[in-house]
């Protein structure tokens, strides 16, 4: 039995990482006949590659693995999570600025819902992210039609069964009442289908708003609808670093130069002439001493006699 390479991993994973898509939506992909290795083309995602592979996805050369990048984006409602509606809806990649590289989402967020949805280049990081063993929360805020109290809320906390599974414990607090309508913060760590929606349902609440204000350590707070911003190389580090390999020489920063103009510019351009400094030196050295004025008063304009 030959023992595999070091580097060797399934294709299917090899496509996640490189931010093609998903482990199940690559997967779904090879089955199709649109990945092939070294020219010849699969049909099945049970085939392990190696970086001396050469790999092909809908006849293009599969690009360089990138380092890990993260982002924040505001998800307006109106926008399905997906890369493609087959009813023709707009999806969230088609709302995104044309500087962002090709990303996929962590997670979902229904059509009507709205708030954090984070965004990455490496599918292994989703993966990692996504999984309930990682134990990260998502919070809500939820407006819903209906009346409740405190301790029905409280309720929630054994959870509820979803499509015949029971879901882990779901921490409700009531915020408010507005008229007809009460706001709820939600706590959640699985993430199932509807989830939020469907437990508020059995104590009558009708969601009509629904808001994620925070995933894991990663928070909504001021970001405005329809905005994206990256997560820097150091933060995404301490906090994702024990799932997934963040390369650490991503945050070494050049120098930025002097502003043109500036004392420091002039101080810059001379320090890095070889031997601006010692022929400095020596004219100075060569300058006679500023002359004294007589009498040993300062040079300046006469007194006014008054």
């Amino acid at each position: 039995m030959v023992k595999p390479a070091d580097d060797s991993e399934r294709i299917a994973k090899r496509l996640s990482r490189a931010g093609v898509a998903s482990r199940r939506e690559a997967e779904r992909m090879i089955e199709a006949g649109r990945v092939s290795v070294n020219g010849k083309r699969l049909d099945t995602p049970a085939f392990t590659v190696t970086a001396k592979d050469d790999i092909e996805v809908d006849g293009k050369p599969l690009a360089a693995k990138e380092p890990p990048r993260l982002w924040r984006y505001h998800k307006p409602p109106g926008l399905v999570t997906s890369h493609s509606d087959e009813r023709g809806r707009k999806t969230v990649f088609d709302a995104l600025p044309e500087h962002l590289p090709r990303v996929i989402s962590i997670g979902r967020l229904d059509l009507t819902s709205e708030g954090l949805l984070l965004l990455t280049n490496d599918g292994e990081l989703a993966r990692q992210l996504e999984l309930p063993s990682t134990g990260w929360s998502r919070r809500y805020r939820a407006r819903a039609y209906g009346k409740t109290t405190q301790e029905k809320l409280d309720t929630l906390k054994d959870g509820i069964e979803i499509d015949g599974r029971q879901t882990g414990p779901i921490e409700a607090t009531l915020e408010s009442e507005k008229g007809d309508n009460v706001w709820v913060e939600v706590m959640i760590r699985e993430g199932k289908n509807r989830e939020v929606r469907r437990a508020l349902e059995t104590l009558d609440l009708k969601v009509n708003r629904l808001i994620r204000t925070s995933y894991g350590p990663f928070q909504l707070l001021t970001l405005q609808r329809g905005a994206v911003d990256e997560i820097g190389r150091k933060q995404l580090r301490d906090q994702v670093g024990h799932l997934i390999e963040i390369p650490r020489e991503q945050d070494r920063h050049k120098r930025k130069p002097p502003k043109r103009g500036t004392h420091a510019s002039k101080k810059a351009k001379v320090d890095s002439q070889p031997g601006a400094r010692k022929q400095d030196a020596a004219k100075n050295a060569k300058r006679p001493p500023p002359k004294k004025a007589q009498g040993g008063r300062r040079k300046g304009p006469p007194r006014a006699r008054g």
